[in-house]
């Protein structure tokens, strides 16, 4: 159990049937009457954010989140994952797995993040390096400032990439924000 007084931005919880994850907090201890803890939760399985004010004795049990390595085997009408140590194979849904693997290819290794054996996200990497498939040439004079095209990776996902990253280009990806980083 941990009270409220010691909430800290990233501590999971359990409240009210829910697990969340503390994004923000803020102790109040107005000049007249009881001082007060604001919160924003975010639910960690469907992503809503509540805030919420406690009481700081108010205590809450802790949510505790497995992180657990799987390689991204393969994709037909399911996703599969597999662990490397143990083999044993898991199957999502498109609807389970969302937008988390699309900078993810076959055979690349992904967080499995579950509560209580229920796995509610996928974590990929933090940097892919992908090769272009796709984009328009740039061309010289086109632009006085720094200039962006669309351009399609091995993945099917798009990407808006400067003026001189040419179709069979290998770059850096940062996959929390979808941003190009570097030409690798």
């Amino acid at each position: 159990m941990v009270s409220a007084g010691d909430f800290r931005n990233g501590l999971t919880i359990e409240f009210e049937g829910n697990v969340y994850q503390v994004i923000e907090f803020q102790h109040v201890k107005p000049g007249k009457g009881a001082a007060f803890v604001r919160t924003k939760l975010k639910n960690i399985k469907s992503g809503g954010v509540v805030e919420k004010t406690f009481r700081p004795t108010e205590k809450c049990p802790q949510a505790h989140i497995e992180r657990q390595e799987m390689q991204y085997l393969y994709s037909d009408d399911m996703y599969h994952f597999m662990n490397t140590e143990t083999y044993d194979q898991i199957d999502m849904t498109e609807g389970q797995v969302g937008d988390s693997l699309k900078f993810v290819k076959e055979n690349e290794m992904v967080k499995m993040l579950s509560h209580n054996g229920e796995v509610f996200a996928i974590e990929p990497p933090l940097f892919v390096e992908l090769e272009v498939t796709e984009t328009e040439p740039g061309f010289k004079g086109d632009t006085a400032q720094g200039a962006n095209k669309p351009a399609t990776v091995e993945t099917g996902a798009q990407v808006n990439v400067p003026l001189f990253v040419e179709t069979g280009d290998v770059i850096q990806i940062d996959t929390r924000t979808g941003e190009y980083l570097k030409r690798v």
